[in-house]
């Protein structure tokens, strides 16, 4: 059942109140999703009642994103702050040390808040951050373009689109590699969440001097990439392992950068395997 809790972030300039929202459902030891920029919770949707027979699943708007506000004005959309974030809100849901999972952004701030000691295990699929620079820009590029058509694009359009596999298609290929499966109404209300993402702009700029560049020691890692990513090429994925030499690297046949919908067995397996 979606909720939201709302709690204070400490600052340089004091205490600021963030908004988050979020849903929970299952039994068994946490485990928090968090979503790709531009995208919104319900991108696990395919996955969660999966993850859910053997864990309390928490998937989380981030900040911008999905039914959760901007963050105040005077915060920025960069590492230290969405990792702050993230810690007050696992404080404010009694989450101590929660496994976590994550998708393209999701996945680097799930490694983050693995640096920081504060998750048990880390499952990252498709992570950013372990770009080269032009492979920075192409992403970069192919988000903003995205965006953009989601901005022009009428919502009766959308909705006309996503009846048939030919639209959904020409709506979400970039993200999945097997676009015909995903529900209809998933497809227009994920077009809407991109089009209305009011973090968008912000976070992608902060994103543009990221680079992971040392490892997670001590810490269960799993990283995971789709051999039909278009927007982070697969080959991202042996930079990570370079970087996280313990972390175990899982290839995705057939799935795209989001491949939850592409394949959930296989995706809940992963995540279920890297979080025991």
């Amino acid at each position: 059942m979606s909720a939201t809790a709302s709690f204070a972030v400490p600052t340089a300039h004091g205490p600021k109140d963030v908004t988050v929202s979020y849903a929970r459902v299952g039994r068994g030891d946490p485990l928090v999703l968090l979503h790709g920029i531009g995208h919104h919770r319900q991108a696990w949707d395919p996955v969660v009642d999966i993850l859910a027979t053997e864990r309390e699943v928490i998937t989380v708007d981030l900040p911008g994103f999905g039914a959760s506000p901007a963050l105040p004005d005077d915060l920025a959309y960069d590492l230290p702050t969405t990792n702050s974030v993230l810690g007050a809100l696992f404080e404010a849901l009694e989450l101590d040390r929660p496994h976590i999972a994550g998708n393209s952004l999701g996945g680097l701030l799930a490694l983050e808040l693995g640096r920081e000691k504060l998750v048990r295990t880390v499952t990252a699929l498709s992570p950013a951050g372990f770009w080269t620079e032009a492979e920075r820009r192409y992403a970069f590029t192919l988000l903003l373009a995205m965006r953009g058509i989601a901005q022009r694009m009428p919502v009766p359009l959308v909705e006309r689109l996503s009846r048939t596999a030919a639209g959904r298609t020409a709506l979400t290929s970039t993200i999945y590699s097997r676009p015909g499966r995903r529900a209809p109404e998933a497809v227009v209300a994920e077009t809407r969440a991109l089009a209305s993402a009011v973090g968008f702009e912000a976070t992608l700029r902060a994103g543009a001097t990221v680079r992971f560049t040392d490892g997670l020691p001590g810490l269960p890692v799993t990283v995971a990439w789709g051999t039909q990513d278009r927007i982070l090429v697969r080959r991202q994925g042996v930079r990570a392992k370079r970087l996280i030499p313990h972390a175990r690297l899982v290839r995705l046949p057939g799935c795209g950068h989001c491949p939850m919908n592409d394949d959930p067995a296989l995706v809940a397996r992963v995540i279920l395997d890297g979080s025991r």
